[in-house]
């Protein structure tokens, strides 16, 4: 199967982003609802595509190799994730409320709600690299060192897609 330009782009974006959700690719790819993005999958990328046991959006192997995109370790993020993972506490820290985190980018001049924040926290969460830890309201801390977490920061999306 021959993918378009369009969908070859989007295909490593599911790649470099799983696992990854609707909303997350609905941003990313400037569509109007996750039924869109659904419908886009199902019909553009059915066959390399997946959803894992958390109905997490992930790319098949066949779907790595078709963009050239090696699986290893390295983990693709949004911009803002990346500030999180600079700025969240560590493994071994007191563990950080959204609006802890949202003041903590604030004073790193990071732009950010807390919606997005939250967003981030929990797209993080669904990579594995940050623990939530249950107290009166979710705290959250990155669940391995800082140093070990091999981060490609993804460019953002264009305001054309």
């Amino acid at each position: 199967m021959t993918l378009s330009e369009e969908a070859t782009s989007r295909l490593t974006d599911i790649v470099t982003l799983q696992p990854t959700k609707n909303g997350e690719l609905q941003d990313r790819w400037g569509l109007e609802s996750g039924s869109e993005v659904h419908s886009y999958l199902e019909s553009e990328l059915k066959e390399y595509y997946y959803r894992d046991e958390d109905s997490l959006i992930r790319a098949t192997p066949e779907a790595a190799e078709l963009v050239g995109i090696e699986l290893n370790d390295v983990v693709g993020v949004p911009p803002l994730q990346a500030e999180v993972i600079d700025t969240l506490a560590g493994p071994e820290e007191e563990p950080q409320s959204v609006v802890s985190v949202l003041h903590a980018l604030e004073d790193r001049g990071v732009e950010a709600d807390v919606d997005s924040a939250r967003s981030a926290l929990r797209g993080l969460a669904d990579k594995g690299i940050v623990e939530i830890v249950r107290k009166t309201v979710p705290t959250f801390r990155l669940a391995t060192q800082r140093s070990s977490i091999d981060v490609e920061v993804l460019d953002a999306p264009s305001e054309d897609t």
